[in-house]
């Protein structure tokens, strides 16, 4: 079974995000493996422990993404692919063509993904990369089962649970509660130095970064305003609710 995994190296959850003339400041932030993405990993070598098959590992990003590529490599991937060149960066619409064209470079009984990333939430990649490649999708995968050629699913919606059976390939995304990530282990942590990765640019594609231009731009970037202290009504119910209205009326303006 050839299986792919989309990853993406995001700040780790538990950074302070400090914004510095329109940008998020990156010195002295620590990169981690994507939350679902690893998820995602984890579920790419259970597979290959039980069917047998390779596993690669793929990102597109600046070269510290290869550290998140070398702990997926940790965890029992097999190979790497980093796509390094900035002219390919963008937006999701921009990143799945550049990922599909990495793809169709070979072939894969399953490709998986993450829902979606923690830094930005759009949760379009795979959709999108499905559609370019034409096979069937299945987001927010909770339970996943290969029988031959046939993909069993358990996808998670809004809290209940609907059953899919797809034909292989296919892509599937993450969700939360698909499986516990396994630590790298020292052993594999050293075998990940040795295992291949490689760094692919456009030419290497054979595609031009000017014939796919992200189909939208970051403009400005700003931190949320501080919460202010809330207010509590008093008085009869009546008149709890009549303040309520003005104070969304004038205060708020949602009403």
């Amino acid at each position: 079974m050839n299986i792919l995994v989309l990853l993406k190296q995001t700040f780790d959850t538990e950074e302070k995000i400090v914004i510095q003339d329109g940008l998020i400041k990156e010195d002295g932030v620590e990169f981690i493996i994507n939350p679902y993405d690893e998820f995602a990993v984890e579920e790419a070598v259970k597979l290959k422990e039980t069917h047998g098959g390779e596993v690669t590992v793929l990102t597109v990003g600046p070269d510290r993404a290869e550290d998140a590529l070398r702990t997926a490599l940790a965890m029992g991937a097999d190979k790497a692919i980093l796509v390094e060149d900035e002219d390919l960066f963008g937006d999701e619409y921009k990143i799945s063509k550049v990922i599909a064209a990495v793809i169709k470079r070979d072939s894969y009984d399953i490709i998986i993904g993450g829902y979606m990333a923690v830094d930005d939430g759009a949760a379009q990649v795979g959709p999108r990369l499905a559609e370019l490649l034409d096979i069937p999708h299945i987001i927010t995968v909770t339970g996943l089962e290969i029988d031959g050629r046939t993909a069993k699913v358990q996808k998670d919606v809004e809290g209940e649970t609907e059953f899919i059976e797809t034909s292989l390939p296919v892509l599937i995304t993450a969700q939360q509660g698909l499986n516990e990530p396994r630590y790298p282990s020292i052993p594999g942590i050293m075998k990940a130095k040795k295992k291949p990765l490689e760094r692919l640019e456009a030419d290497d594609l054979d595609i031009d970064a000017d014939d796919i231009p992200s189909k939208t731009v970051i403009t400005e970037q700003y931190l949320p305003p501080k919460k202010e202290a809330g207010k509590v009504l008093s008085g009869e119910l009546s008149d709890q609710v009549n303040e309520l209205v003005q104070l969304l009326y004038k205060e708020a303006k949602v009403i």
